[in-house]
């Protein structure tokens, strides 16, 4: 029987963030694999344990794991699942699969030497203690080798995939749009670069519709902008929203707008895409691995710049039938994959 424990512990954290949507989709997709005399052990808050049904065996994260946690030598591997997991085995036979998401801090927060070298240091141990190394995009891959050292380490790119439910029958979302609307979701975070959107409003009458946590101060830039240009009666904050929500505001946007940049993934573009829709995206990070050819890319972040691309954009996608090619790269990314991947770098380590 070969031993994999996965760690979930980012489950105690908040379930709007992207590490919590990874680790639920990892377990859930990992359970549908057939396997071959191996068992899947899920380290995560004891509060937590039965959300992945009775497959899995459950072990409890406790955070004093950090400095000591006896039995760990009976997995056969261990899979850091976070950049800055502080749990891992204390022993050198189990091996360790690492996952780093981004290194997007230093971009975030360049001026914060103390804590970005602190990140940095926890970052490179848990790389020099892996066996093997996988980054969730090529760009992450790539940024991430610019400040760590992997030395002869294996490394792979095994990309996340994206979940978005389908509710047809549902025309009930909480804040209702009086025009034709804009949408986009993620939190309300400087690196997410929200603040350029209000100035695409300028001359036209759309509204622009933006989901996710937003008690942040970055909020208030977002709303400065948007008095700026005298737009603020057309710009919605609307909080963090659920799957029927999502589902409504994607399927009836004109186009979905994400101008992030510090980006490990994208799961939000991939989401809009789904549905067909036409998406605009910076030129940063990962988000052209993600988007391909079939996404629009603002060159920069002047209004009239990015009002040049949005107008070219929507002329192309109103006047051909590109919502088949946008379709068809959304579905090159899924979490049935992701699950393959991983269950396939498990095992060439036993």
């Amino acid at each position: 029987m070969k031993n994999y424990l996965v760690d979930l512990h980012r489950l105690r954290h908040n379930p709007f963030n992207g590490l919590y949507t990874f680790s639920c989709r990892l377990a859930e997709n990992l359970l549908q694999q057939p396997l071959q005399d191996e068992q899947f052990h899920y380290y995560l808050p004891q509060s937590k344990f039965g959300l992945f049904g009775s497959k899995p065996q459950y072990v409890t994260h406790k955070r004093s794991h950090k400095f000591f946690q006896t039995g760990t030598s009976k997995y056969d591997v261990w899979h850091l699942t976070t950049g800055i997991s502080q749990y891992r085995p204390y022993n050198r036979k189990t091996k360790v699969i690492y996952t780093i998401h981004d290194v997007n801090f230093l971009v975030e927060d360049p001026l914060n030497h103390k804590s970005n070298i602190r990140t940095l240091k926890l970052m490179q141990h848990n790389a020099h203690r892996a066996d093997h190394i996988v980054a969730i995009s090529k760009y992450a891959l790539d940024f991430a080798s610019e400040h760590l050292h992997f030395g002869n380490t294996p490394v792979s790119v095994v990309h996340n995939g994206y979940t978005v439910g389908e509710f047809p029958g549902f025309d009930e979302p909480i804040y209702w749009p009086a025009k034709p609307f804009l949408f986009s979701i993620s939190l309300v975070q400087p690196r997410k670069n929200f603040h350029v959107l209000p100035a695409l409003l300028a001359g036209n009458d759309y509204e622009l519709v933006i989901a996710g946590l937003n008690h942040f101060d970055y909020a208030k830039k977002v709303m400065e902008e948007a008095r700026r240009w005298k737009v603020e009666d057309r710009v919605k904050l609307i909080g963090a929203i659920d799957e029927k929500n999502k589902y409504w505001y994607y399927t009836n946007c004109k186009a979905f707008m994400f101008p992030s940049v510090a980006e490990g993934f994208g799961a939000p573009p991939l989401e809009a895409m789904h549905f067909g829709k036409p998406v605009f995206l910076s030129k940063h990070m990962s988000l052209p691995e993600i988007g391909g050819d079939a996404a629009y890319y603002f060159d920069d972040f002047s209004p009239e710049s990015m009002r040049d691309t949005f107008e070219k954009g929507m002329n192309d996608y109103n006047s051909h039938d590109r919502a088949t090619a946008i379709r068809q790269q959304a579905s090159l990314f899924n979490w049935k994959k992701n699950a393959e991947d991983y269950l396939s770098i498990y095992r060439s380590l036993t």
